[in-house]
């Protein structure tokens, strides 16, 4: 199987997935999953939501990332929110 660190990033867009109510499995894709996906992001620290926009060469959906936004828009309020608590 394919390994997942258990980053922040990655565990916050989780919670948020659970709060909006957006099906999130976490399970091994195989490669061939992956060519028939309709939008493919990675989570990092520094890069927080980062758009896949292809997997060896084939685009991932219709280049299209409308989910992608959504979460990258509720993982910035997220943060701002936290940060905002930290400052009182």
């Amino acid at each position: 199987g394919v390994y997942c660190m258990n980053g922040i990033t990655r565990k916050k867009i989780i919670e948020i997935c659970a709060a909006e109510k957006i099906d999130c499995e976490e399970k091994d894709f195989s490669l061939f999953d992956t060519y028939g996906a309709d939008e493919a992001f990675v989570t990092g620290s520094f890069g927080g939501i980062t758009p896949v926009k292809s997997i060896d060469g084939r685009q991932i959906g219709n280049g299209s990332t409308p989910m992608i936004n959504r979460l990258q828009q509720e993982y910035d309020q997220l943060i701002e929110s936290e940060v905002k608590k930290q400052k009182t």
